[in-house]
């Protein structure tokens, strides 16, 4: 019987270590990409996070390999196939995975992130590599430094595409392009692409396939939403509340600076909860300590900026909380996504502040969707916050937000019902 991973077009061999992994059926990304990838088309892939898009890639690169091997000389400094990746956690993830896929073979998979020794990792570059998987600030370096060749690369592939290409990483990726032969396989992933990306990916591959798994900027059904308003100087406490109420043993948080973070597992441990960092502040090594402590369960809530919103796969994580709403509302679902992966059950919550209002509209506007809202009883936001807002909705012939605010606290005042 011809394995179902066969039919996308991938050797029986490598089959075998992907059902050996625990993958027995494709998901719908491996489904749609994976064949146009064997034949070598270029690809424009979206679909939500946590969905097997690094075997969407990894699997087809690795075959493509396979089929045509080749012998690596020690003073090569060749790099036949680059992923480019934002965050040092995502490279470290995509990094192990295609490692285990390749583990029956020759290949050479290679990462390169900032905040580990260079000298390290020159060392590995040594002779080039098959697969380099790197963040464009660290790969800039080993440019700068020739110990790598991207004029013979066959395979780029820009993995959370729409954070690669937005304005803050854009030089790095032109300057990286310019090394790199035109005719290449280019490969983009993302769970969220808004037009502007489409229309700049468009521009650096020639007719590419679009694939959307789900419907753009989606978030899996798996995973229930709720937001809280709070005061916002009493979400720590709610914070609190919420993970020895309900005995969360194991929960990501997500705060928009890195001061934050450190305030609140502060805050956290005087409570008696046990709660760890992670910000780009810290360096690699203390990143990952908190990373698996949290994984290993010595600490029960990891408190993180959006440099883990990518690249974190915890196993079978069920809560992740947005103590701060982000400032981009795609980010809310990369956030989300660490919960939920693999069909999974997960619940996200959101705890805003009245300040927050306009970050959570446009993350419903992103959706396409309301998000449910709950007043939860000793939590409600006061009316003496109510009271000090401007009241500016009268003069254009609306009811004020005071008005609408003192409604429904008249209404939900004391009962913490749903809305």
């Amino acid at each position: 019987m011809t394995h179902p991973f066969q039919k996308l077009g991938l050797s029986a061999s490598l089959a075998d270590v992907v059902t050996k992994l625990g993958f027995n059926q494709p998901t719908e990304v491996q489904l749609q990409s994976i064949p146009h990838i064997v034949d070598g088309k270029n690809i424009l892939a979206g679909a939500q996070t946590g969905t097997g898009k690094t075997a969407a890639f990894g699997l087809p690169i690795i075959q493509r390999f396979l089929d045509a091997p080749v012998t690596r000389e020690m003073n090569s400094c060749v790099v036949r196939a680059l992923v480019l990746v934002p965050t040092r956690e995502l490279a470290q993830q995509v990094f192990d995975n295609i490692t285990a896929y390749s583990e029956q073979t020759n290949l050479k998979v290679v990462t390169a992130y900032g905040g580990t020794s260079m000298n390290v990792q020159t060392q590995n570059l040594k002779g080039g590599a098959d697969i380099l998987v790197a963040t464009p600030g660290r790969l800039i370096d080993h440019l700068f430094c020739k110990n790598i060749i991207l004029s013979q690369t066959e395979v780029l592939v820009l993995d959370e595409a729409d954070r690669m290409l937005d304005m803050g990483f854009m030089p790095d990726i032109q300057r990286i392009l310019k090394r790199m032969n035109e005719e290449r396989q280019t490969l983009f992933f993302s769970a969220t692409f808004d037009q502007k990306i489409k229309m700049i990916a468009h521009k650096m591959m020639s007719n590419p396939v679009e694939v959307q798994v789900a419907p753009s900027n989606s978030t899996a059904e798996s995973v229930k939403q709720m937001v809280y308003p709070v005061d916002k100087k009493r979400k720590s406490e709610l914070l609190a509340y919420l993970i020895g109420s309900k005995n969360w043993q194991q929960v990501l948080v997500f705060v928009k600076t890195k001061q934050g973070t450190d305030a609140l597992v502060k805050e956290l441990k005087l409570d008696g909860i046990k709660a760890a960092s992670i910000h780009g502040d810290k360096s690699q090594g203390a990143r990952q300590k908190s990373l698996d402590d949290f994984k290993s369960g010595k600490v029960r809530a990891l408190i993180a900026t959006d440099v883990a919103a990518r690249g974190l796969d915890i196993h079978q994580l069920e809560q992740v909380v947005n103590y701060d709403l982000p400032y981009k509302a795609e980010d809310y679902v990369h956030r989300i996504g660490r919960t939920g992966r693999a069909g999974a059950t997960g619940l996200a919550v959101s705890l805003m502040s009245r300040d927050e209002e306009y970050l959570l509209k446009a993350i419903e506007d992103l959706l396409d969707k309301p998000l449910p809202q709950e007043w939860l009883q000793g939590f409600e936001p006061s009316l003496k916050n109510v009271e000090d807002l401007p009241d500016t909705s009268r003069r254009r012939g609306r009811s004020s937000e005071k008005q609408k605010m003192k409604a429904k606290l008249k209404i939900h005042s004391g009962r913490g019902k749903k809305r």
